[in-house]
């Protein structure tokens, strides 16, 4: 029975329930029958109107759903984006295959949710019964009221802890997998979610309950079972299993792998945004049950590595600059693997300064754990600099895959490197990259904030914007420092272990301490957008893995390649007669050239007074017209033309700020100096001479720089060449007479 027939008989066998949705959202309900294909641009009034109309499809054609993640606006902490997945995505359960079926709904300007993004097709059978599933429909966790200070209650709202009370804890939806699945046999399937109790501090969850399946008298499956396990977060950030109530008052099906029942309270969990218990497991210690961190392992087979290796040696009999490593491992199972292509291991040597680690692969349940290093090439695009397959998530894998990357790009280690904040990754960097500054995942921020201050951000505006300010719009680190000293006092916040760890590692995410590095222009609040999306996924299977591989890195190059010709062949028009932008035009590529017109054009709308004089250096307060509130402080030294803004703004965008430039036009400064132009941002960026042997670094780098920049061009040139018998002739006639020339000289 194929799909179409068996659509057929669930619309005569049971019709769905018609559904209330918003007008203009393309879904119709008409004697019982609905339009439910999902497609890109459908339109909902709201996000749970898409939760329902992907139910009810998935209802139709025989599958059912569960919601995904979501996101939040940085700016007021909004959800702006959902995704509904097949109720089979993931492995957390022996029922689930890993199906990366999902529709994603985002929040237009115009208060509408669309459908942005959907991927159809699922890796498993559609049931076949003709009974439609009921519709899942998930409640939403609830807030108590805040009461006013005169009530003794905390500024929060936030009650107080006390397990013993049911009116003291915050409910929180329970997933019914007896309704959706219909009567199961107790123990074999996950456990519910019970209560959970937030701290009377900060908001952040400090213990949380898990019950059996059968809890309370809800549906004619459930008995009233007694049993459950509930947990407590110590001051470590670990946690302990502190309460256990094992008996119940039902049969227990024994079909199942009892082990998945000690590890199902760690697994499948995640709640708005929150996982806490994603990489834990239940353990049995000295001290009782503990949950502790699991170092997740590949699950890609043997098949993999042999499919990658014969890649491999295909890729280096045409590309003799071709790099991969394999870590050999005892069973040959579970091997981190590195490669990078002469193109890849060239582009380092010019924009290796400033690398993202990608590891989107983490932030979901992967088949594949797939990793890049990204960089930024000249037109501010990602260009790549190395993959890998990383077998396990421990130090010793980090630290194997960054020294293999080392290797390839002849022991270049970048300024700066933008990675996840986890424990292993941090230690591999700073053993493998001493020096490097490394700045933590912007998402991986945003996640962590909504775990341990969610409720705070949500609930007290005054607390939220005054976190953001100190994040923000700390000028100084004592103002920062001031700040963040205030939250702690006002806020009951210095027993916050995340909050206390957050403040030690500073240096590594507020954007204070982050502009005074090179970032490539990198957003403090974003990341660069993964080179390999949406052709490549951590999902893409065995078979496909290679011609996507092979297929985004062309689609990327190519668009590299129409950036270098218009950048050589379009000239952008000027908007004033500063010949300082004339300079600047020929040099920057066209995307370059656009950042610095920007800057160029603002400055005119600032003033710049001198404040100070100390020899050859002058100081000015640089601030915008009418705006009293946005000043820079500028030291220019006369001698040597030397210029910095306290915007820190070059240091961070490698681009001269309208500050600068301001003070530039006051000193009549006609031409920049060539080190405020930067070699990576000029259209030779990538071919011909650089501009001394200093911006290569060592004599072994600077070699390496020449083997592959004549490589890369010789490529060029043979093409060319090859394209017929007379260029052919020509080209190999220039060649010889070059290759003498080279050799004759000393």
């Amino acid at each position: 029975m194929n799909r179409e027939e068996l659509v057929n008989i669930m619309n005569v066998r049971s019709k769905p329930a018609p559904l209330v949705v918003g007008k203009g959202n393309g879904f119709r309900d008409d004697e019982g029958e609905s339009n439910m294909e999902p497609h890109v641009g459908l339109e909902f009034d709201t996000a749970e109107e898409a939760q329902e109309f992907y139910s009810a499809h998935a209802n139709q054609v025989g599958f059912k759903i569960r919601i995904g993640q979501l996101y939040r606006s940085r700016s007021d902490g909004s959800v702006i984006s959902r995704r509904f997945v097949c109720s089979k995505e993931g492995f957390q359960t022996n029922t689930r295959t890993g199906c990366a079926a999902f529709i994603r709904v985002q929040k237009a300007d115009t208060g509408k949710w669309v459908i942005a993004s959907i991927k159809k097709e699922h890796n498993h059978e559609f049931e076949a019964s003709g009974e439609t599933c009921p519709t899942t429909r998930i409640q939403r966790k609830s807030f108590p009221t805040p009461r006013s200070s005169s009530g003794g209650a905390s500024r929060t709202g936030i009650r107080t802890r006390d397990e013993d009370s049911p009116s003291s804890v915050v409910e929180i939806k329970r997933l019914k997998k007896d309704e959706m699945d219909g009567v199961g046999g107790g123990l074999a399937r996950e456990p519910s979610k019970g209560q959970l109790f937030r701290s009377k501090h900060d908001g952040s969850i400090t213990s949380r309950r898990f019950v059996c399946s059968k809890e309370g008298r809800q549906h004619p499956s459930r008995v009233g079972c007694g049993a459950y396990m509930r947990i407590q977060k110590q001051e470590t950030g670990g946690w302990v299993v502190d309460r256990l109530q094992k008996e119940h008052n039902h049969e227990i099906d024994r079909s199942t792998d009892p082990s998945r029942t000690a590890s199902a309270a760690s697994k499948g969990y995640r709640e708005e945004g929150s996982s806490i218990l994603e990489n834990l497991d239940l353990v049995e210690t000295n001290e009782g049950l503990s949950l502790v961190k699991r170092v997740r392992e590949s699950n890609i087979g043997s098949d993999w590595y042999n499919m990658l290796l014969e890649y491999f040696q295909s890729c280096q009999a045409e590309d003799t600059g071709f790099f991969y490593a394999v870590e050999m491992r005892e069973g040959n199972k579970g091997m981190n693997i590195f490669w990078a292509d002469a193109r890849s291991r060239f582009s380092c040597a010019q924009f290796g300064d400033a690398v993202v680690f990608d590891t989107t692969y983490r932030r979901c349940n992967y088949s594949v754990p797939f990793a890049s290093f990204v960089g930024v090439n000249h037109h501010r695009q990602p260009v790549l600099l190395g993959c890998a397959l990383i077998a396990d998530e421990s130090e010793e894998s980090f630290t194997w895959i960054f020294q293999a990357w080392i290797r390839a790009m002849s022991g270049c280690r970048p300024v700066s490197i933008i990675a996840d904040q986890d424990r292993p990754i941090q230690h591999s960097i700073a053993q493998v990259f001493p020096g490097t500054h490394h700045r933590f995942s912007a998402w991986q921020i945003l996640d962590k904030e909504q775990e341990n201050l969610g409720a705070l951000l949500s609930m007290d505006a005054e607390f939220k914007y005054e976190y953001e300010t100190c994040i923000f719009q700390s000028l100084t680190a004592s103002e920062y420092d001031s700040a963040w000293n205030m939250l702690m006092n006002k806020y009951n916040l210095r027993e916050n272990t995340w909050f206390k760890e957050m403040y030690r590692m500073r240096k590594s995410w507020v954007p204070l301490h982050i502009k005074g590095t090179f970032f490539a222009g990198i957003h403090v609040d974003g990341s660069l957008k993964s080179y390999f999306s949406p052709i490549l996924t951590a999902q893409t299977p065995l078979n496909e893995f290679i011609v996507r591989y092979e297929k985004a890195l062309e689609q990327r190059r190519e668009e590299e390649r129409k950036e270098d010709f218009n950048s050589f062949n379009l000239q952008a028009v000027l908007h004033t007669k500063d010949p300082i932008e004339e300079q600047c035009r020929k040099l920057y590529t066209m995307a370059m050239f656009k950042v610095f017109q920007k800057e160029l054009l603002e400055c005119y709308s600032y003033v710049g007074i001198k404040i100070n004089v100390e020899g050859a250096i002058s100081r000015y307060l640089v601030q915008k017209c009418g705006n009293g509130e946005e000043r820079n402080t500028v030291a220019f030294n006369a001698s040597n033309l030397n210029i910095s803004c306290s915007c820190k703004y070059f240091e961070f965008e490698g681009v001269l700020c309208r500050h600068a430039l301001k003070v530039f036009q006051i000193m009549n400064i006609r031409e920049l100096p060539s080190r405020y132009i930067l070699h990576r941002w000029c259209k030779n960026a990538k071919y011909g001479i650089l501009r001394d042997v200093d911006s290569a670094g060592g004599s072994q780098d600077f070699n390496a720089l020449m083997t592959w920049s004549l490589r890369e061009e010789s490529r060029n040139y043979i093409e060319a060449g090859a394209a017929s018998l007379e260029r052919y002739k020509l080209a190999f006639e220039i060649m010889q007479e070059g290759r003498r020339n080279i050799c004759w000289q000393n």
